[in-house]
């Protein structure tokens, strides 16, 4: 066995091509509707949330009302503002979404992963940042069907010997 190590830097310059780059990789173009909103469709457990982005005061409506009364819970509306905070984008955005299914928990990251993916349409410089913290990519994670023979997905019955 050989005790050089060589990179793929060493392969593509062995090659005659330059070693690519980070630099090199092509920026995404920006996802604009007529009115210049970038829009998406977040998904978590049950929930889906179509979520409107444009440039704003950082005012967020939630199914015609505003993130405070939707979403009481402090922990929620920090959920959602997760993406502009890690973007350093506080106050510069307005959101509009409608969601739909599953409980408030599901729904708060529905609108998260939306809005993730919509901010990373308007500003694509923005995407890495934003997938590097886990927001674009979606939470596949739902509930398991029940069985039958079981009185849960895996929770049997209650034995009884006599």
């Amino acid at each position: 066995m050989s005790d050089t190590y060589q990179g793929l830097e060493a392969l593509g310059e062995a090659a005659g091509r330059p070693a690519p780059s980070a630099s090199d990789a092509p920026l995404r173009e920006q996802k604009l509707d007529a009115m210049g909103r970038a829009y998406a469709t977040g998904k978590r457990k049950n929930a889906i949330a179509r979520v409107w982005v444009k440039p704003g005061k950082g005012q967020i409506t939630i199914n015609g009302k505003n993130q405070d009364v939707y979403f009481a819970r402090p922990v929620l509306r920090m959920v959602i503002n997760q993406p502009f905070r890690v973007t350093e984008r506080e106050g510069q955005y307005d959101v509009v979404c409608t969601v739909t299914g599953s409980g408030l928990s599901g729904q708060a990251g529905a609108v998260r992963h939306g809005i993730s993916k919509a901010l990373s349409d308007f500003e694509p410089a923005l995407r890495p940042a934003l997938k590097h913290a886990g927001f674009i990519t979606r939470d596949s994670r739902v509930v398991e069907r029940k069985k039958y023979g079981k009185a849960k997905a895996r929770r049997s019955f209650q034995f009884s010997k006599r």
